[in-house]
């Protein structure tokens, strides 16, 4: 996972992104200098990229599998819950971890990268319209 050392909470912080379900993305600045991108949920520990669009991408897939917890995964484990929601959400995961990138998500399903930037766009769209019938539904 593409996480920072420091603490996000030192310094200055604001919301980069809001979700439903009290689900966000908070961007933050330490007193160095550094910015990070902290994935914020109930009932989740958080988790802090470099990358905003790992962070958001991280948030799609917690809605796509209707989250999850890493507590107890290890390093390099993945939730039992993105392994069984099948191989485009375990794709855009492993591209939220440190030890990944697209030719290295690809390799492991022995397809081109341009595929796995399609397995990322299938589960962005179904959080989109996960979290919009959770607002058409009255839960903000």
């Amino acid at each position: 996972m593409s996480t920072h050392t420091h603490d996000p909470t030192d310094g200055t912080a604001s919301t980069y992104r809001n979700y439903v379900l009290d689900v966000r993305v908070v961007e933050a600045t330490t007193d160095d200098g550094e910015t990070g991108y902290r994935f914020e949920a109930p009932k989740h520990d958080g988790v802090t990229f470099d990358d905003p669009e790992m962070a958001t991408l991280y948030a799609d897939v917690y809605f796509d599998v209707n989250g999850f917890a890493e507590d107890g995964v290890g390093d390099r484990g993945v939730p039992p819950a993105i392994i069984q929601a099948g191989r485009d959400t375990l794709a855009a995961y492993f591209l939220t971890q440190s030890y990944a990138d697209a030719h290295w998500v690809a390799s492991f399903y022995g397809e081109k990268p341009e595929k796995v930037d399609r397995y990322v766009n299938r589960v962005r769209k179904r959080a989109d319209r996960i979290r919009e019938g959770t607002r058409e539904r009255g839960h903000v």
